[in-house]
């Protein structure tokens, strides 16, 4: 057997493992991500509940429209609050990832809700669908809100990093309570999303490849991925929203920030956070990123 035979052979098997990859397991990964815990966070920081953080903290479980347990945290104000604003994470992720942001929050004024997102963190859930059921959670929490008869919601803005952006975005399309949406690194559609994740991972750009793990995800958690489009809702969206998004993003493309910005006919900002990747944007961006945020909500959730 010749050099260049075994080099084909080897070429074909990487080809048909990468296929493999893709096909049977592909579903799981894009289904099931890896969830992030208490324990994934008590090494690398000091704020796993906001307690922590010096926050008044109510330890609630939302019921969702479909009967997945949400495991959440409310930081209430303790007089009239400015508004509320709920924290959406990102794939993996979990609430816990917001709890700085809540305290910043607080601070000035608002009531903080924070959540894992269906099959993530510490909430129940089989099946991740990047927003086609998520975004009803999300309506869901304000649901809850408006009926605890002992606090006031007020205005409801939404700050979503990530798959949380994103979910954002589509909850704001069909639920006209939300008055502001701050979207970090978001995607403009699953599809897109899923080949660059493709190519990242086993470096094959094949659509057909991506397509039919598609078409079995969706069979198994009952979902239509082409509906999974802010791209789509931010053309019919009359919600304002900040698109934010850090410049050397390795994981979402920054470029994708700037199409939902073009896209968007309602009231619309963006802010690029000039060299920050995927998860330190706020670190880059620091109170240029926080004052932008504030005053963001300021304006929309609580307008003088």
């Amino acid at each position: 057997m010749t050099v260049l035979m075994v080099l084909i052979i080897l070429a074909v098997l990487f080809l048909l493992g990468a296929a493999l990859v893709i096909l049977v397991i592909g579903p799981l990964i894009l289904l099931q991500p890896e969830r992030r815990t208490r324990d994934w966070y008590a090494p690398r920081t000091t704020l796993l509940e906001p307690r922590d953080a010096s926050l008044p903290q109510e330890n609630l479980t939302i019921q969702s429209f479909d009967g997945v347990p949400l495991s959440a945290w409310l930081v209430p104000q303790r007089n009239k609050p400015r508004g509320t604003i709920l924290y959406l994470h990102g794939v993996g992720d979990c609430k816990i990832g917001g709890i700085a942001l809540a305290r910043l929050w607080y601070t000035q004024g608002y009531n903080v809700l924070l959540y894992d997102s269906r099959q993530h963190g510490e909430s129940g859930g089989n099946y991740c669908t990047y927003g086609f059921y998520e975004k009803r959670d999300v309506s869901t929490a304000i649901d809850y809100l408006e009926s605890r008869t002992d606090i006031v919601a007020g205005s409801i803005g939404v700050f979503g990093t990530s798959m949380g952006a994103a979910v954002a975005i589509q909850a704001a399309a069909i639920d006209p309570r939300i008055k502001a949406v701050v979207a970090e690194a978001s995607f403009t559609d699953l599809r897109t999303i899923s080949v660059d994740y493709q190519r990242r991972i086993v470096k094959l750009p094949w659509h057909f490849l991506r397509n039919f793990a598609m078409s079995r995800s969706q069979k198994i958690a009952n979902f239509k991925a082409r509906l999974v489009s802010p791209l789509e809702d931010v053309k019919r969206l009359t919600t304002p929203v900040l698109f934010i998004h850090g410049t050397n993003d390795e994981f979402i493309r920054v470029e994708y920030s700037k199409i939902l910005f073009e896209d968007a006919t309602g009231p619309k900002d963006l802010l690029l956070i000039e060299g920050a990747n995927h998860n330190d944007v706020w670190e880059v961006g620091g109170t240029i990123y926080e004052r932008k945020i504030l005053d963001f909500f300021e304006r929309h959730v609580h307008p003088s």
